[in-house]
């Protein structure tokens, strides 16, 4: 099934809840929306988790507290969702105004997360909005969560000026790390500060309230969960990278000596394409391809390294050794071209524009390395490598992929394909040797 038609029809929503009552309510409210249309519904996390794998929706919709532990099931499900099918929206529904539930939720990054107050659901179009809005991977939050997140957890003049502006800094989902960088002072430095100020909270409600201080509690549990988790890393890095780096406590501008192949995929004749087309009809074409460009690539066990704009990156061989990836990185772009293929068909059919890829793979060594300030952290590949396959790329016409001589020679399997004889490529004073791969087109 796939992630998104690419056409401007309804949004597919899978929705969970375990009170059969309000489950239904918010059926009939998301389906009275011609652009919406419910396909699953659950009522605990196992059904939400493979409910989500057999529908593959746009968007999930799920109360917070929900069997077996009535905790906070619902988010920890959404992240499981997110994390085999990255870039479904999350929307979650919750009977509790209390921020640290959205801290949470957010903690591996805001795109495509909308948390809202079952209170306020009926009211307006607020629900059918946020579903809308985390499809095209922006982020909606309840206006009174917002209020809630900066406002102060006990009755002003408790804390010092400063203690309240890093209270702020905390509660708008800044990590230890991101506001040591702010302050320029190190993170050792702010963990203290923290800690300190948790402290004379948790003494000033001690006497008192009670949800006060068990809100303290569970927003500092999060951000602890956001550090350990290593907020930046495992929202820009792909599943099970972030870990490993986390392991080997790699530091920033350290690099990995790795033997690699790189794709490079690009969308031939884009700009034109984007000239003509409606921008939301193009966005939903543009989620279609990369969704199916992830699973091929995933498919082969590769790291799906970036997307920009209609190109896709992507490294097998790193960051765990694979000593088939050049073998790998050929059946993943002959997945790419006939999950592209038939997209295509459907785009035909209903009169879009069709996408057609050109590809390219080099083998070699680069360089692997955590790159850019402890705020904000991209795992890079650099080195010749990296920059011959996108020139081979653009040796490609749509629906082929050229692949480098060094890849050629590497593969343990009988690949059919062309010699393109030497090619001068930008760049390079050297002509290169290029094979077109046969039987695509």
């Amino acid at each position: 099934m796939e992630h998104n038609s690419g056409l401007p029809g309804p949004i597919s929503v899978f929705l969970a809840d375990d009170n059969l009552i309000v489950r239904e309510g918010v059926r009939a409210l998301i389906n009275a929306r011609r652009d919406l249309k419910v396909v699953g519904v659950a009522a605990d996390y196992d059904e939400l988790v493979a409910g989500a794998d057999a529908t593959e929706p746009q968007v999930i919709v799920t109360d917070i507290r929900m069997p077996p532990t009535f905790s906070r099931e619902g988010i920890d499900a959404a992240r499981e969702v997110r994390k085999r099918h990255p870039g479904t929206g999350v929307v979650v529904l919750s009977q509790y105004e209390e921020p640290e539930y959205a801290v949470a939720l957010l903690a591996e990054g805001s795109s495509g997360y909308g948390y809202l107050l079952k209170d306020h659901v009926a009211e307006g179009s607020q629900l059918v909005d946020a579903i809308r809005t985390v499809a095209t991977g922006g982020t909606a939050l309840d206006p009174s969560i917002v209020e809630a997140l900066v406002a102060p957890v006990v009755p002003a003049g408790n804390l010092l000026p400063a203690e309240e502006e890093l209270l702020g800094l905390i509660a708008e989902g800044k990590t230890i790390k991101a506001i040591a960088a702010i302050r320029q002072v190190p993170p050792e430095a702010v963990a203290d500060e923290v800690d300190a100020v948790f402290v004379k909270l948790s003494q000033s409600v001690s006497g008192g309230s009670q949800s006060a201080l068990r809100r303290l509690r569970m927003l500092h549990q999060a951000i602890v969960d956001r550090e350990e988790q290593g907020e930046t890393l495992s929202r820009l890095l792909p599943s099970g990278l972030a870990a490993k780096l986390r392991q080997e406590r790699r530091g920033i501008g350290e690099t990995e000596r790795v033997e690699v192949t790189v794709l490079m995929s690009d969308i031939r004749a884009y700009s034109t394409i984007a000239e003509h087309a409606d921008p939301s009809q193009l966005a939903g074409q543009l989620n279609t391809h990369r969704a199916a460009m992830n699973q091929a690539i995933l498919g082969q066990a590769g790291t799906v390294m970036q997307f920009v704009g209609d190109a896709v990156m992507a490294v097998f061989g790193a960051p765990f050794p694979q000593p088939d990836h050049a073998d790998r990185a050929v059946v993943a772009a002959l997945a790419m071209h006939a999950a592209q293929d038939e997209i295509n068909t459907r785009w035909r059919a209903d009169g879009l524009p069709p996408f057609g890829l050109g590809l390219g793979l080099s083998t070699g060594e680069a360089a692997a390395a955590l790159l850019g300030s402890a705020e904000r952290l991209e795992y890079t590949l650099v080195g010749d490598t990296v920059n011959l396959s996108q020139r081979l790329q653009q040796l490609a016409a749509p629906g082929e992929t050229v692949m480098s001589e060094a890849t050629f020679k590497v593969l343990r399997t009988d690949v059919p394909a062309i010699a393109l004889g030497a090619q001068l490529v930008k760049g390079r004073d050297t002509p290169v040797f290029a094979y077109k791969i046969m039987g695509e087109r």
